[in-house]
């Protein structure tokens, strides 16, 4: 059983950036690749960000590549969503998720967050 919190979302204008965390309980977390989702008002769950169990392999949804930058820590059972020049389409709940296997479909993920807003205002 994994427990995700995230945390780090808020409101920032266009062009910032911010950093979102997720913190793990229990000592399997570095087992799990880990993933970021959003969903935006009516809008379906998307993905965002993955990374394997190492943190070696990263894989972005285009939208946000060579924008935002997946990281994780498996000593400090966290991993991260560095965000940078945000766009007011990126205005939506990030969730974290993890899956024993490494894969970006929403469907796959046995855990997942709570979320956190972000709002990137224009």
């Amino acid at each position: 059983q994994v427990q995700l919190v995230e945390s780090g979302g808020g409101l920032v204008q266009a062009g910032g950036s911010l950093r979102l965390s997720c913190a793990a309980s229990g000592r399997t977390f570095s087992t799990y690749p880990m993933d970021w989702f959003r969903q935006a008002p009516g809008k379906e769950r998307e993905f965002v960000a993955a990374i394997n169990r190492s943190g070696a392999s990263t894989y972005y949804a285009d939208s946000v590549k060579g924008r935002f930058t997946i990281v994780r820590d498996n000593a400090k059972n966290t991993v991260y969503l560095e965000m940078n020049s945000l766009k007011p389409e990126d205005t939506a709940v990030y969730y974290c998720a993890a899956s024993i296997v490494y894969s970006v479909v929403a469907r796959s993920m046995e855990y997942w967050g709570k979320g956190t807003l972000v709002t990137v205002s224009s």
